[in-house]
């Protein structure tokens, strides 16, 4: 029985892991893990970003706008504010939020912003 184990180790080839200064020399390459693949930007996506790059920058939110618009003036109407295209719910919103107060019926005024 000793023999029969000794021929079937022999048959076996030993694969083994290289230590330093050592090569391997294994039967068949170990296939790495790739990095996964970001997903690419489609083209329309890159031009638009090249497009807004080239103009300078974003252009401002509605709500900077509006905030930017009633702080230039004293009071502001509400049919100035949907004349720049600024929504009437905007209003609504800067008040809540305090960016606007509401003086009277339709009419507004910038909040007094204290310095951070």
């Amino acid at each position: 029985m000793g023999g029969l184990s000794e021929n079937h180790n022999s048959d076996l080839k030993m694969k083994w892991l290289p230590r330093l200064n050592e090569t391997a020399n294994f039967e068949s390459p170990i296939p790495l893990e790739r990095p996964p693949q970001l997903p690419t930007r489609r083209k329309r996506d890159r031009d638009r970003e090249e497009r807004i790059r080239l103009a300078g920058g974003p252009k401002p939110s509605l709500r900077e706008k509006a905030y930017a618009f009633a702080r230039e003036r004293a009071t502001v109407r509400t049919c100035d504010f949907t004349a720049l295209g600024i929504p009437r719910h905007y209003l609504a919103w800067m008040c809540e939020e305090g960016l606007l107060v509401k003086v009277a019926y339709g009419v507004y005024r910038a909040a007094e912003r204290e310095a951070a």
